[in-house]
Formats: structure tokens, sequence, C-alpha cells
């Protein structure tokens, strides 16, 4: 399922220098820039494990440990709430202490947390370890999204987290099919120890970020815990800020722009889609159309084939702002269409219904690989360089609401209204898209404003 990185621009070594590009055979497949390289590497093992506990998480929260259906969704919804509230403080710890030493911690306590699944007797106990455990993760998700602000160049950053996109959909399908296994075999033990398989990869991957060295900015001293380019496959950029501990001091920088606020709003509502995928569109197969019901796993095939295929191909024309608003309007454009199709397939015979629900997917994959790449470009471009923690922490706090109350939303607004339901969804991320463009505008006013003092 992996594909050659077609159209990803040669990278910059540490020394700023080109970077070979592989001419034939297998090694194609991987991404010339070694940090990129590198960065794979973890993102594939953290993913594998990720895969591996999603598929077995729910039956080893009500089997093993007992939970109810009720119990259990009160508890992720609360680990949820956590989730968001961690992003932005996270960030700012970021930029105050040094990226790479605070990503290393939160990456570390998710080891030590998900491993305290295994011993995990009573329902408060649970409850208290799944908001640790979910604090640290979206946390650790806004300073690893800062961390690649640093290590790579501003003209790689997209096609650089494309690239790692497709590695996580890539890790996932693997871990989600170690995890049929562990299903397959349903025991405790098999449970147990795909949790502390998951808690081991966290702990590795901790260690290896904390190999990464961020290059300071030119004439600066390095910050303790940061250093120069550690050799071929740890090569950070020349001039890389270290966001080391004299930063991160002060009112957020984030939470005072209003542009930046702005977008982070609109690309939530896009983010949207997921829930949709993940729970609008599963719901809608088995509750309102004929259509059987493995197209349920078709479609996550489907999406996940379409994403890996094209989302390198897809931050092609987003390296300015109002391109990337461009990207977004046709992103949602885009989802509002897969929306319509969609709720086009109730009431269709059991073929026709699966093909039009399939239609539907291929015209959301296509939404959301446009979607993503224009709105990973507007959060960096938006974004102060000396403070990237804080920057991704806002865009990854409005992410992670999305995430929390999009599968309630879609379930209750969009299911059992039919066309019309889907018609407002598709209204919704049509608004958003096109509301991309003025958003940037409105970015790029309040930019000239701050800049003529300082030109004049």
């Amino acid at each position: 399922m992996t594909t050659t990185p077609t159209g990803v621009p040669a990278a910059v070594s540490g020394s700023g220098t080109p970077a070979a590009v592989p001419a034939r055979g297998p090694s194609r497949l991987l991404h010339p820039d070694p940090m990129v390289r590198r960065l794979a590497r973890l993102t594939l093992l953290n993913c594998l494990g990720n895969g591996l506990s999603l598929a077995v998480a729910v039956l080893f929260f009500t089997r093993v440990l007992g939970l109810s259906a009720a119990q259990l969704g009160f508890g992720l919804t609360a680990a949820g709430l956590c989730g968001v509230a961690a992003s932005i403080p996270a960030g700012r710890a970021a930029d105050r202490w040094g990226i790479r030493r605070v990503l290393v911690v939160l990456v570390a306590l998710e080891a030590v947390g998900t491993a305290g699944y295994a011993l995990v007797h009573g329902y408060a106990a649970f409850v208290l370890l799944a908001c640790a455990v979910t604090a640290a993760d979206r946390g650790s998700s806004a300073v690893r999204n800062a961390l690649y602000a640093e290590v790579l160049p501003a003209d790689r950053r997209v096609a650089g987290r494309a690239y790692l996109r497709v590695v996580t959909n890539v890790g996932m399908c693997l871990g989600t099919a170690l995890g049929a296994v562990v299903l397959q075999v349903d025991t405790r033990a098999a449970y147990v120890a795909a949790i502390l398989l998951d808690a081991l990869s966290f702990a590795v991957v901790a260690v290896l970020y904390g190999r990464i060295r961020i290059a300071p900015p030119a004439g600066a001293h390095p910050a303790p815990g940061t250093g120069p380019a550690a050799g071929a496959e740890g090569g950070a950029v020349s001039g890389a800020r270290t966001g080391g501990p004299t930063g991160g001091r002060g009112p957020n920088p984030a939470l005072r722009n209003g542009p930046f606020l702005a977008v982070t709003a609109l690309n939530a509502v896009l983010c949207l889609q997921f829930a949709m995928l993940e729970v609008g569109v599963p719901l809608w197969i088995v509750k309102e159309t004929q259509a059987p019901r493995i197209v349920v796993a078709g479609t996550l095939v489907v999406n996940t084939v379409l994403v890996v295929a094209l989302q390198v191909r897809a931050t092609r024309g987003t390296e300015r702002p109002e391109l990337a608003a461009r990207a977004c309007g046709r992103g949602g454009l885009l989802l509002a269409g897969s929306s319509v199709v969609l709720g086009l397939a109730h009431g269709l015979p059991a073929v026709a219904a699966a093909v039009v629900v399939l239609a539907g997917i291929a015209l959301q994959a296509l939404g959301e690989v446009l979607s993503q790449a224009g709105g990973w470009a507007l959060g960096y471009d938006l974004a102060g360089e000396g403070a990237h923690g804080a920057y991704q922490g806002v865009f990854n706090a409005g992410t992670s609401a999305a995430m929390m109350i999009g599968p309630a939303l879609v379930s209750t607004a969009v299911i059992g209204y039919g066309l019309t339901g889907w018609a407002v969804l598709g209204a919704v991320f049509a608004a958003a898209g096109l509301a991309m463009a003025p958003a940037v505008r409105w970015a790029a006013r309040r930019s000239a404003r701050a800049t003529v003092p300082a030109t004049a």
C-alpha cells in the first residue's frame, strides 16, 4: 500500500545541499530527506502499536476490564475533554522547555499509562488513567507537529507531513491486521499482551525521539537538551529554532491571533469528516441502506488506498497561504459532494446502494487529502516562527475538539434525517472550506499592518 512520493521536492540536508534522490529500485519508496526517513520509522513503529491497540481496545475494556458500554462511553468522553484541554499547555511547555524534551516526557507518559491499563481495577481508576493517557497523547501530537516545523525546512514541511501520513496509514493497517489475530485468539492473555506491546512501542519511540537533534539558530548557543545535527540520519536544517527554555513565557501569541483562530476553527469543521467516515457512514450503511454490511469494511479500504496514493501529490499547490486556502475550498466542496452522494444511497437496491456509498467515499478521500494538505500548510504558514509549540497546540486543540464532538454530532444530527441531514452536513463542509480564503486575506492584512511600523 506504500507509494512512491511523486512530486516531493528534493530535500535539503543539514548542510544545505540537496539530498540525493534514489533513481530506481525499491528504495524509491523511501523519502529522499534523511530526517523524514527517520521520522517515518518512528511514525511506523508508533502506528503499528496504535493500530494493534485500536483493534482490541473496545473488547479489552469491556471483556477484560468488565466495563459496560455506557461506562466506556462516559470514560472516553471525559478523556476526550482532557485531550482538548492538554494541547495548548503542552505546546507552550514545548516553547519554554524545549520541543524534544517535552515530547519525550509526554510519549514516555503514554507508555507508562498504556501499560497501566493492564493493572486497572475499578471504574474510577480507569477514567483517571484514560484521561491521563489521552491528555499525553493529544499533547504529544501538538508537540510532534511543532517538532516537524523545527527539523524540516519551511518549504518541505507540508510534503514531509504528507509522507508521514502515508506511513501512518500503512502502520495503522498493519497494526490492525495484527490486532485481528489477537481478536481471533480471544483470550485475556492475548488482549493484555496487545496492550503491553502498544506500551512498549511508545517507550521505544520516546527513546528514539530523545536522539533527534534540533539545530539552534545561527550564532546562538544551544539550549539544554538540544545540540547540533547528529549525522546523516539525524540531521536538522541549519537555522531551525530550538524552542528552548527561554521561550513560552508571556501571553500565548496564538490565542491573540484572530486570523489563526479563525483558520483553526474552520479546519476543525473540516475535520468532522473523520467522524463522518468512522461513525456516520457505518451507521448509515447498516441502519438506512440496503448495502451489504461488508461495505463498511470496503469504505475504509477505499479511503485508505486513495489517501496513501494521493496524499503526497495533494500537497502540490499549497506553497503559499492563498493556494493552501484554495485547496481547502476544493476539499470542502468535494466533502460536500461526498455527503450528498452518501445520502442518495437510501432506498436503493443493495448493489446500487453499495456502488453509491463507495463513490461517496471516493469523493470523501479526495476531499480529505486536499483539505488536510491545505490545513497543514496554513497551520504552519500563519504561525509565528518563534512559537511553533503555542501555535500547533492551539491548532491541535481545534482538531481534538472536532474528533471529540464529531461522533455524537454526526450520529444525532445527520443519521436519521436522511438526505436532508447529509445535505446540511455537506453545506457545512462547503462553507468551512470556502471561508478559508477570506480568513487568509484577513491574516495578510493583519500581517501588513504589523510590518508597517518596522518598515517606516
